[in-house]
């Protein structure tokens, strides 16, 4: 059968009575158990349903042609709108592939009808792939969203006196979050006017050599603004680890504890410690 013809034959099926459009809505919403509501699955395959209708009458199967231009667009949109949602690829699929199931061939099927019909479904195939793909996409900058968010609440910049800010790492110091930390250190030393930095990594599991250079980093970055650091929460076995790689600070201050970081800053910069500081 040629292309044309089957695309003219594909129409006729798809239109030769209303029911196939509320039969594929029906389908795709059981398969969805209610998580989304009729009336916007309605809307989606409505729009879906007529897209198809359009680039089939332009006489092609190809669904990278032109024709198709909106009927991908519309896959997308309905891709993101699943991964945002939380359903699963194969409830985002399922979208597309209840569509070819309404039209599945019966034994009053004519040969042309069968014929017509595995078009159609090589076409949905392609069409259901195309959709898990936009699906995976989303579901990436998702993830990717998210933990740029996480970096984000677990690296806080603290204010802990008039000039004084800090910033207490809890977990794994790798390349990424170093470049938040510095964002946020040097964005906070300029929004504050701070002239002193404690970075404080008494929630840092383990100080190697790698973590140990982030740090570096992070102070001269501090530097490069003005602003002195002090590393709080050497604890001996992070000491001793360092020691043992041969990790040197240089004349970067590191002290025990947060609370002997800040009266050190203090003491530094001429400011007077509060009642008992002193002890």
């Amino acid at each position: 059968m040629a292309v044309e013809r089957a695309s003219e034959r594909l129409v006729e099926l798809l239109t030769r009575d209303g029911a196939v459009q509320e039969q594929w809505v029906a389908a795709v919403a059981a398969s969805l158990g209610g998580r989304i509501s009729r009336a916007e699955l309605e809307r989606e395959l409505s729009d879906l349903y007529q897209a198809l209708l359009q680039a089939l009458g332009k006489g092609g199967l190809d669904w990278q042609d032109e024709a198709y231009s909106e009927v991908r667009a519309l896959l997308v949109e309905l891709s993101r709108s699943r991964a945002r949602h939380g359903f699963t690829p194969t409830e985002t699929a399922v979208s597309v592939f209840a569509g070819k199931d309404v039209l599945e061939p019966t034994a009053d099927s004519t040969a042309e009808d069968i014929t017509a019909y595995l078009q159609l479904a090589r076409l949905f195939d392609a069409l259901g792939l195309f959709t898990i793909e936009a699906y995976a996409r989303t579901r990436e900058e998702i993830i990717s969203a998210q933990a740029e968010q996480l970096l984000e609440l677990s690296t806080p910049v603290v204010k802990l006196w008039e000039g004084v800010v800090a910033v207490p790492l809890v977990g794994t110091l790798d390349s990424a979050r170093t470049q938040v930390v510095m964002e946020k250190l040097l964005q906070s030393l300029v929004d504050s006017e701070s002239e002193h930095a404690i970075i404080d990594i008494t929630g840092v599991p383990a100080v190697d050599t790698e973590v140990a250079q982030h740090l570096l980093k992070t102070v001269v970055a501090a530097r490069l603004m003005g602003a002195e650091c002090t590393i709080s929460g050497i604890r001996p076995q992070i000491a001793q680890t360092l020691v043992a790689l041969g990790v040197q600070f240089g004349d970067i201050v590191t002290k025990a504890t947060l609370a002997d970081a800040l009266r050190h800053v203090l003491q530094h910069s001429g400011t007077a410690l509060p009642s008992g500081g002193d002890r």
